[in-house]
């Protein structure tokens, strides 16, 4: 009875200082949260502040090149230089369909000596070939005007941006893209266009604007007129 009452004891002193260190560590717990909250919540606080004090706009991106005088322009350029690489296509097609029906006119053929029925086929698969070439090239271009388009573009509206944000007093201008939910009453895509527009013509009376549809479009051409003139 004694060994069975000791051990009793020292099972309920066990329990009783479990209990009286779990109450210790909560009193130290609420102490070091008593001590942190407010050292957390002015820090909060401070954060807050700053955020608050800095004025952030958005824009419009994609509007700034529908709008403006400088996206139109690039659009126009991208234009030309998208039907000039079609036109060659076109063109290509046309030849190769052209030759395709003699090739299969066996009367056409008969009518050919040997060489100039030889000289029809071999410029039938040269044809083929540019084609390939061509359409492979016109992709390539094209994606390398986009990019060109989108760069030039972004170096206008930040330029714009930059004059906006200085009149208005604003540390941010954001693109719209990267922003979730905004106030409209944020959105300064209209003041951008409005300063790319007064620049657009600053630049078109300096004669600074430039043309994408010479910079890619003149290799091709050239190359494939003079491949085909050869042929």
């Amino acid at each position: 009875m004694i060994a069975k009452d000791s051990s009793f004891r020292w099972v309920v002193s066990s329990e009783i200082m479990k209990a009286g260190k779990k109450k210790s560590n909560q009193k130290g717990d609420f102490m070091f949260l008593k001590k942190f909250l407010p050292w957390s919540l002015a820090a909060c606080s401070i954060v807050t502040s700053l955020y608050a004090a800095e004025a952030t706009s958005v824009v419009n991106f994609s509007t700034c090149i529908t709008n403006s005088k400088y996206g139109k322009k690039e659009q126009e350029n991208f234009e030309i230089l998208r039907k000039q690489l079609a036109a060659l296509i076109d063109d290509t097609e046309k030849e190769l369909k052209d030759i395709s029906t003699k090739l299969e006119d066996s009367e056409y053929l008969d009518s050919l000596s040997p060489k100039a029925e030889e000289d029809i086929k071999a410029r039938f698969q040269t044809l083929n070939e540019d084609l390939s070439r061509y359409q492979g090239q016109f992709y390539q271009v094209m994606q390398q005007a986009n990019m060109q388009l989108v760069h030039k573009m972004s170096a206008q509206i930040a330029r714009a941006s930059e004059k906006v944000a200085k009149d208005k007093k604003l540390d941010y201008v954001i693109n719209k893209e990267a922003c979730f939910y905004f106030r409209t009453e944020l959105d300064v895509t209209q003041q951008i266009i409005n300063e790319m527009d007064k620049n657009f013509d600053v630049d078109a009376k300096s004669k600074k604007l430039s043309d994408n549809s010479e910079e890619p479009s003149s290799a091709t051409p050239a190359e494939a007129s003079s491949e085909q003139h050869a042929g």
